[in-house]
């Protein structure tokens, strides 16, 4: 079973990737678990910094590495939080911190001004300096909720509502949010990828 990397030290990201990428033959590791540190996302796209982390992870361990950056964008906000949304608040992956910010930042838009969506890209890199990586990604349309609901996901999830879905990105079990998130789409068409490559 062939191992590769996941440039990301976020257990959900991990957990997830795993689950969607189950039916591929392949060991999916944390860097962390292999004392590989984050890249710094020098990018100016999420396809820039995919494609930073994924390099750093191939050179560091030495195997093929899957690079992803996502963020939720807000039309009331000019495409806000976006490449930042992990750091939005200031310090990197504070989930409460990021949420309390964009709900303050919110608060006097009605509902229906609220549309948002989840942005993903994934990158696969065979090799550090692979030439041509394997790219796909994935949208998730929705809205901005007023308060948080739920109590799955993780990151902006309690304060993301699914309309053809009725529901809280943080209410759907992990089996549907895996079929209809940003990241289950990028994945599924990575996987199609991986598929075709082979």
């Amino acid at each position: 079973m062939p191992r590769i990397v996941l440039a990301s030290s976020t257990a959900g990201k991990l957990i997830e990737m795993r689950e969607i990428l189950a039916s591929l033959d392949i060991e999916l590791v944390a860097q962390s678990a292999l004392g590989i540190a984050d890249a710094d996302e020098t990018g100016t796209t999420f396809v820039e910094n995919a494609l930073i982390k994924a390099r750093h992870a191939a050179r560091m361990s030495g195997l093929p590495a899957l690079g992803d950056d996502s963020g939720i964008c807000v039309d009331a906000l000019d495409g806000a939080p976006g490449l930042y949304s992990a750091r939005y608040a200031g310090s990197h992956g504070d989930a409460a911190a990021n949420i309390a910010k964009l709900l303050d930042a919110l608060r006097d838009i009605p509902d229906a001004r609220r549309t948002a969506h989840f942005y993903c890209t994934i990158v696969l890199l065979r090799a550090a300096d692979d030439p041509a990586p394997l790219i796909a990604e994935g949208r998730w349309r929705g809205r901005i909720l007023q308060a948080p609901l739920g109590e799955w996901g993780f990151g902006y999830d309690p304060v993301f509502f699914d309309p053809a879905l009725g529901r809280g990105a943080a209410e759907l079990d992990a089996a549907t949010k895996n079929r209809v998130s940003h990241r289950g789409q990028a994945l599924a068409r990575l996987r199609e990828l991986i598929e075709h490559a082979t």
